[in-house]
């Protein structure tokens, strides 16, 4: 850009408004991003408690799909902060049994077969059901899964009848993992996508975890960047309202009552909050706005458990069908620099960190009681190795709206990034792109924001 720069308002600090914010400052937007808590990260947050230890906001695991997430990183020179482990998913079952899916370093479809035929929990019969069931996916790739939003996965699968046992003991953990909802309430468009994706790019299921906390590695690099080149960022600026008058955004109402302008505004909120910014003119004004209530929140609760032996030696992202932990990691192996109780040295031990869901029915338990559930989980998935061992510390984390509810029919409710204001774009993971409500979602919904605001610029200026 030449001239005079315009200005670019972003409400919310998480990844979506911080890559949005990399993006508008490299293109040479003056930029100003405003975040209501006192740190950054959003749904990926991280932060030190009272006794130093890191504590994240959920179970943070890097998909190989996740492109766009890693582009980013090399531009900040953090993606070496990402620990590839072993291409496999593993389960663990009450009583202390487990099976894993391996991969062969094969093109696609070659490198699942392991997971069909030399998995040692489910029969030939049941994984040939589940096969079949997945040559419209083989057939159409990507176009088959938007012809199935209308079903739950659960009825998908009742329909495609391949098995109770799969379902329960595969994907309904697969489902809670992925957006926190079971299999019975999930679209089985976002199943369908996501399984469509792993089966057409072997290395799209691949997972990760940073070597330490978020902000270290995501966050802090961003900010530092877009800072150098003349970004604002405010933290405790919580937003009370968009000003909408004569067709566009006339400017931003914080709590305190500071109204702030701008020549374009970015809401990186997440739905819940951009629903309650947004004000009723607008949703009046224009259907795009007002189906945006059909979008909520999920609960999540996580929770963190150091005990005083090692639990598990996995290095590696862990499924259950059983209990309340149907995604979890032991941090004391897959992310080095979480090596600490109290702030000192942690080693040979456990430290483990539980996506505790379906979270709903969950939320109004003390912590105590979420723990106990969580430790009782553990305790019955490892029966040996648990046996005599002690909590040394825990922690609880409750997000009381976290990614949007993907339920049947939901997909038709989701926004483009350009709005029909001609000043005002969308930003996060219920945004239309690839990723869903996702890491990849944020940075790729972040892209796609920023530039539609390049080419609204650029034809402003040549009008």
């Amino acid at each position: 850009m030449t001239g005079q720069k315009k200005s670019v308002l972003i409400l919310g600090g998480g990844l979506a408004g911080l890559t949005a914010a990399k993006r508008l400052t490299d293109r040479g937007f003056d930029v100003k991003v405003l975040e209501k808590l006192g740190r950054y990260g959003g749904k990926v947050a991280s932060w030190k408690d009272d006794e130093g230890d890191w504590i994240e906001s959920g179970t943070h695991c890097f998909f190989g799909a996740y492109g766009v997430l890693y582009d980013l990183m090399k531009e900040i020179k953090t993606y070496h902060a990402v620990l590839w482990k072993e291409h496999k998913l593993t389960y663990t079952l009450a009583g202390g049994g487990d099976f894993t899916f391996n991969t062969w370093d094969l093109p696609s479809p070659l490198h699942l077969l392991p997971a069909i035929i030399g998995n040692r929990h489910f029969s030939f019969g049941e994984m040939a059901a589940f096969s079949r069931s997945l040559i419209p996916l083989a057939l159409h790739q990507d176009r088959y899964a938007p012809t199935q939003d209308h079903l739950s996965f659960a009825d998908w699968a009742e329909e495609k009848k391949f098995g109770k046992r799969l379902m329960n003991t595969m994907f309904r953990p697969m489902s809670l993992a992925l957006k926190f909802i079971p299999p019975e309430e999930i679209s089985a468009k976002i199943i369908l996508d996501v399984t469509e994706t792993f089966y057409r790019i072997p290395d799209a299921s691949r997972m990760g975890f940073l070597k330490g906390a978020p902000s270290e590695y995501l966050h802090k690099p961003l900010v530092d960047h877009s800072t150098s080149r003349g970004a604002e960022f405010r933290s405790d600026a919580a937003v009370d309202e968009l000003l909408y008058e004569g067709g566009e955004i006339k400017g931003v109402q914080l709590k305190n009552g500071e109204i702030l302008t701008a020549d374009y505004y970015l809401s990186a909120l997440p739905i819940h909050n951009l629903n309650r910014v947004l004000p009723e003119s607008l949703k009046e004004h224009d259907r795009f706005f007002k189906v945006l209530e059909h979008l909520e929140g999920v609960p999540v609760i996580s929770v963190q458990l150091w005990y005083d032996r090692e639990i598990t030696p996995a290095d590696n992202v862990l499924f259950s069908p059983d209990g309340v932990i149907p995604v979890y990691a032991n941090l004391a192996r897959t992310t080095p620099e979480y090596r600490t109780l109290r702030g000192e040295p942690f080693t040979r031990k456990s430290r483990m960190e539980f996506c505790v869901a379906p979270a709903a029915p969950l939320m109004q338990l003390t912590d105590a009681e979420i723990v106990r559930r969580v430790d009782e989980s553990v305790r019955n998935c490892y029966p040996a190795t648990s046996r005599g061992a002690s909590i040394l510390k825990s922690t609880v984390v409750r997000i009381p709206h976290s990614v949007y509810a993907p339920l049947p029919g939901m997909e038709q409710y989701r926004p483009t990034q350009v709005t029909p204001v001609r000043n005002l774009f969308l930003a996060g993971g219920f945004s239309r792109q690839l990723y869903y409500d996702s890491m990849g979602g944020a940075v790729m919904s972040a892209n796609l924001a920023a530039e539609g605001i390049v080419k609204a610029a650029e034809a402003e200026k040549c009008s």
